[in-house]
């Protein structure tokens, strides 16, 4: 009997044309257990996540072996791939290459890295949203696939022109230089409330290389439509602990104010489904 699930397939394998795989957020394995179980083709190892998850900002304050580490929990304890959120790379182009190894170890087959200086703050952040050169940044892309020692480890390049305001040509420009350098797939990001700059992108992208999306803002774009449209990864980046903060508040206060949890134990997971999600039987077995 085996208490591991089965080897997950490469992300690389997953992508086909004219479909967009679901991919959801998630910092520790219970959660990513639980968007398998839904369904969803595979986990993004969420920096925002990972940080809040210690309360601490996504602004590069936890180091490369903190974030490597909540990914591998993920991995080892799932059948689909983990896409690693690997920031800026966590420094130079050095800092890139000992990432691409260290989590290529860790059976990670793809990170994600994006265009702005070291140290980056959130995307959605008040801050210094600074991009990195077009040319330096094609050189961590040019690193990071020469780094790679399996051809099935997949580098996304993230470009955050839109951002930082630059606009979709600028955002077209620095893409088309990443897939020059070797990228595997770009993410274009953006923080309006609506998808008009991102849709512009994907139609003038012309389908040069995978193009992921990250709806956290515009959250109406139906995955359907954004699959028309030419998308073929969506990431539900924070979602999921967006709706474990509520369901925290709304527990702690139903039982702060009631005395008791007998208003909450039908709306709440059982201790049995606790130990279903730790296989608590299968491991009992091994002592049988």
């Amino acid at each position: 009997m085996s208490l591991k699930p089965p080897s997950a397939p490469s992300f690389r394998s997953l992508l086909r044309p004219g479909r967009a795989l679901r991919v959801a957020g998630a910092h520790s394995a219970l959660g990513a257990v639980l968007a398998e179980q839904e369904g969803f083709d595979a986990i993004w190892s969420s920096s925002l996540e990972i940080s809040a998850a210690r309360c601490l900002p996504d602004a590069s304050i936890l180091t490369m072996t903190e974030y490597l580490e909540a990914a591998a929990h993920m991995q080892k304890a799932l059948g689909i791939p983990v896409v690693a959120d690997a920031d800026t790379g966590y420094g130079n182009n050095l800092n890139v290459a000992h990432m691409v190894h260290e989590f290529e170890d860790m059976g990670i087959t793809a990170v994600a890295i994006e265009d702005k200086l070291f140290p980056k703050i959130n995307s959605f952040a008040d801050g210094d949203q600074t991009l990195l050169s077009t040319e330096a940044f094609v050189a961590k892309i040019e690193t990071a696939k020469k780094a790679q020692r399996d051809d099935e480890f997949f580098v996304i390049a993230r470009t955050e022109a839109l951002i930082n305001g630059l606009g979709v040509d600028v955002a077209l420009e620095r893409a088309h230089a990443y897939a020059d350098g070797g990228a595997d797939a770009v993410l274009i990001h953006s923080k309006k409330s609506t998808n008009t700059e991102v849709v512009e992108f994907v139609k003038r992208w012309q389908g040069r290389l995978p193009v992921v999306v990250v709806p956290t803002t515009y959250p109406d774009w139906n995955i359907a439509e954004a699959e028309a449209s030419g998308v073929q990864v969506v990431i539900y980046a924070n979602q999921g602990m967006r709706a474990t903060i509520s369901s925290l508040r709304e527990t702690y206060r139903s039982i702060r104010d009631s005395g008791d949890t007998v208003a909450l134990e039908p709306k709440i997971a059982s201790v049995a489904d606790i130990f279903r999600l730790q296989r608590l039987k299968e491991w009992q077995q091994l002592g049988a």
